[in-house]
């Protein structure tokens, strides 16, 4: 995967292009699922896709005076550095709220996109265009905006400062999340198949904590230096890799701390308790913060985690 500090002026133009297309898509979605119930908020995701189907003009027309007619096909997953998303038609049907803190998470991520193109472009043409439609993108003079006061009521309208603080949540509280998610989940094999391997919860004790310290600092490092958070405005690497760990190494800590308990039968039944009370909570985490229907994420929690505990149990006893 190739970092944005090592894009060319011609890849990065190439990107905006489709991610410009990508955006006016995901706006096209949101107000052909709104239009028969909400028809004022379905006209501005409306313009805003057309806004964005500008956007992407007036890049292809310096893409092809500078570089030729051919425009290679780059998109942000494919870049170290972006965010990644789920596609709209992946997450279910979302409502109206939702789409439209989707909308301003977007705005917001490709102002930062465009200052950064900017900074990092040597053709003051190129770069004028770039400041160009990170201003547009900036929220006051964007039809996300405009069209507020035009098309929708008062009490449907987002305070200022509520996108950067939406934004914080998705980008730097949701590694923390996953990181204690993949610390619950596992360390459960490592840690029951010692339990029942040696019965001795002192040792069953150490396992635990050798795996989930082990999983933190595996999870902080991949997390530190997954990008440099110029792009995405995550922060710094090191807070958000201590974060990741720190939460990877708790979500793994919490039941291995029932062998502190000399009692092996009272250890483990705690500790079974306390993974049980681990997987809901991660159900309901993955329901608030990832868009996953509550139900889904509990079957899908409740059977991995359920599995990883068979798994290390059978290794245990056999």
């Amino acid at each position: 995967m190739k970092s944005f500090s090592d894009l060319s002026e011609q890849e990065i133009i190439a990107l905006a292009i489709s991610s410009e297309d990508d955006d006016a898509r995901a706006y096209s979605g949101f107000a052909n699922a709104l239009m028969e119930t909400y028809p004022g908020s379905a006209k501005v995701f409306m313009e805003m896709a057309e806004e964005e189907h500008q956007h992407r003009r007036w890049l292809t027309e310096l893409y092809q005076k500078k570089f030729g007619d051919f425009i290679p096909l780059i998109r942000r997953s494919e870049i170290n550095g972006f965010v990644k998303h789920k596609p709209a038609w992946m997450i279910g049907k979302l409502n109206i709220e939702a789409m439209r803190r989707r909308a301003e998470v977007i705005e917001l991520e490709n102002y930062r996109f465009y200052k950064q193109a900017a900074a990092h472009s040597q053709d003051p043409q190129v770069a004028k265009l770039l400041n160009r439609l990170a201003e547009a993108e900036k929220g006051h003079e964007s039809l996300a905006a405009r069209l507020g006061d035009k098309h929708l009521t008062a009490d449907v309208k987002i305070e200022e400062g509520e996108t950067k603080r939406r934004l914080f949540l998705l980008q730097v509280i949701q590694p923390g999340l996953v990181g204690l998610m993949d610390g619950s989940v596992s360390t459960l094999a490592p840690l029951f198949a010692a339990a029942f391997a040696t019965g001795n919860t002192w040792a069953t004790f150490l396992v635990g904590m050798a795996a989930s310290v082990g999983a933190g600092i595996s999870m902080g490092l991949a997390e530190g230096l997954s990008d440099d958070g110029k792009l995405t405005g995550r922060g710094h690497p090191l807070i958000r890799g201590l974060a990741a760990g720190i939460m990877t190494a708790v979500g793994g800590i919490g039941h291995t701390l029932p062998y502190l308990i000399s009692d092996f039968k009272t250890a483990t039944g705690l500790a079974i308790v306390i993974v049980f009370i681990e997987l809901w909570a991660i159900s309901w985490i993955r329901y608030k913060y990832m868009d996953t229907p509550f139900l889904k994420a509990a079957f899908q929690v409740a059977v991995g985690g359920f599995l990883v505990f068979l798994t290390g149990m059978a290794i245990g006893s056999a």
